[in-house]
């Protein structure tokens, strides 16, 4: 280690230090590093006590500006709701089946449902309102509750089989093996029936068999015929359009344990005015009754 000295060539010292011959010079930071560095302390301060910086248990600190970005958000929508509210107001007052006959009245509701949908109901019927495994795909015309734009209206207000609003769509298919109403050999049969209603069976045997167990304990709710009926949420089931699968082992599992779908009801969530936005909207994908 050799000891500090000033450089013959330079105007700083070195630190005394020397690697394979290598100084390490003193050399001090440039004057205007330093001054920016000085400013940025400074401007650091004076933004932790201007603006919200601080965070504490349950807030932060609020800053003696009362600055808030959650604050202009809300003046923003506010704003929006304001401007919006005249024609809001229209679409809630407006007879369902009269708002297509309104163009500019149609044209928002459509426009305005669009972004509702996109918002709430994506999540579990998807982005192109196509559904998934136990959502209703909203294209096509199999309703199980009514196409009609007063139907999907109820439907989106109320709900399905919800425990929050008492006049919420309810239907309720027994559990037919878990709950013994049908044995092993009365379920297979059963199953393949059904699958021959709109296609082919596993075993074309058990399917006379199936159809005497279907006209004890189906037919009451999905008809002698199995065309369903839309007023208790029966499925049809002869036109091949099947919510979990119409394969064997999916069929075996709904008639075994059953199934009950849930929906929110969306009048506590949704405006009077987007309901109808959501439901115009539904029942112009092109499956509205």
């Amino acid at each position: 280690m050799a000891d500090n000295k000033k450089n013959d060539d330079l105007d700083y010292e070195t630190t005394g230090h020397s690697w394979d011959g290598i100084q390490e010079y003193n050399k001090p930071l440039p004057k205007w590093w330093l001054w920016t560095f000085y400013i940025c302390i400074v401007w650091g301060i004076g933004y932790t006590i201007a603006y919200p910086a601080w965070p504490g248990i349950k807030d932060s600190t609020a800053g003696l500006l009362g600055f808030s970005t959650r604050g202009d958000v809300a003046a923003e929508i506010a704003a929006q709701e304001a401007k919006l509210g005249p024609i809001n107001e229209k679409l809630a007052a407006a007879e369902l089946t009269e708002i297509a006959a309104d163009a500019d009245l149609q044209g928002y509701a459509l426009n305005a449902g669009a972004a509702v949908f996109r918002t709430w109901c994506a999540q579990c019927h998807g982005s192109g309102a196509a559904g998934a495994k136990g959502y209703p795909n909203l294209l096509d015309d199999d309703w199980l509750w009514g196409g009609s734009i007063e139907d999907i209206h109820t439907t989106i207000t109320h709900g399905i089989r919800n425990a929050d609003d008492d006049e919420a769509r309810f239907s309720q298919m027994p559990a037919f093996g878990k709950d013994e109403l049908l044995d092993a050999g009365q379920i297979d049969a059963v199953v393949n029936y059904v699958m021959s209603l709109s296609g082919d069976p596993v075993d074309a045997a058990k399917v006379a068999d199936g159809q005497v167990v279907y006209a004890d304990n189906c037919a009451a709710c999905h008809a002698e015929d199995g065309t369903g009926d839309i007023f208790q949420g029966a499925p049809n089931l002869t036109d091949a359009i099947w919510l979990y699968g119409g394969d064997y082992d999916t069929l075996h599992e709904t008639v075994t344990n059953a199934r009950f779908g849930v929906m929110p009801n969306w009048n506590s969530r949704l405006s009077e005015a987007e309901i109808r936005a959501v439901a115009s909207y539904v029942h112009s994908l092109g499956g509205g009754e």
